[in-house]
């Protein structure tokens, strides 16, 4: 296989990991559900070998399950699973944070002020349709911020997994919220470490407070 070759499988392989996790974080493929390497070759329009790369990524990742005789399905978390990522998502982005006041770079600096601004416009405006991208932008960015690729893929990949396991009711809060993302980034912009600890503690423990679970059933299961 040539270099070319090898990149452009990797890519495929990526892209397609990307498209399924989607899929399953929108709920097209529900908890429990059949994943084929036959069916997802069809949908994504790629031959078979992206597809259980892809589905390997996403099995390490937490998102898919793989049985001997049964093949690949989407996870069923529980209810613990689904209470230990808002718990371990509040101890990381504090962290990450106040990583974000002590190694921030102006570029992230102007992105999340940017992101701000857009946020607190749309929230005084209604459009609340646009708030849930702006807002996983604003926390993807914090979490780049903190210098360390480690935390940032480890926090972006938890936002993904909550995004799956619970709906978000937050409409009733925008405004507060974003007012939360604004005193977060002036902490970060002052290098105040600490209170950019504090206030993203704040923030995360408002926001898990209108989470509620998508699949009850499924995530009430035990497992054997």
């Amino acid at each position: 296989m040539s270099g070319s070759e090898g990149t452009a499988r990797r890519i495929s392989a990526e892209v397609v990991c990307t498209a399924i996790r989607d899929d399953i974080v929108a709920g097209y493929f529900p908890p429990g559900s059949r994943l084929t390497e036959e069916l997802l070759a069809q949908r994504y329009g790629v031959s078979r070998v992206p597809v259980r790369e892809a589905l390997r990524t996403l099995e390490s990742e937490g998102f898919v399950r793989t049985r001997k005789h049964a093949g690949a399905s989407v996870a069923e978390p529980t209810e613990q699973e689904a209470a230990d990522l808002l718990e371990i998502r509040g101890l990381l982005e504090p962290l990450g944070a106040a990583r974000a006041a002590q190694r921030r770079t102006d570029a992230h600096l102007k992105v999340l002020r940017g992101l701000v601004r857009l946020g607190q416009e749309r929230a005084v405006q209604g459009q609340v349709s646009d708030l849930p991208s702006l807002s996983g932008w604003f926390h993807e960015t914090l979490a780049q911020a903190s210098g360390s690729p480690t935390l940032a893929a480890l926090l972006i990949q938890l936002r993904h997994k909550i995004s799956w396991v619970y709906a978000d009711d937050g409409s009733g809060r925008a405004a507060e919220a974003w007012e939360e993302h604004a005193a977060i980034v002036d902490a970060v912009a002052r290098g105040d470490a600490e209170r950019a600890r504090r206030l993203a503690a704040v923030h995360l423990e408002h926001a898990a407070a209108v989470r509620t679970l998508k699949h009850r059933v499924n995530a009430g299961r035990r497992r054997n």
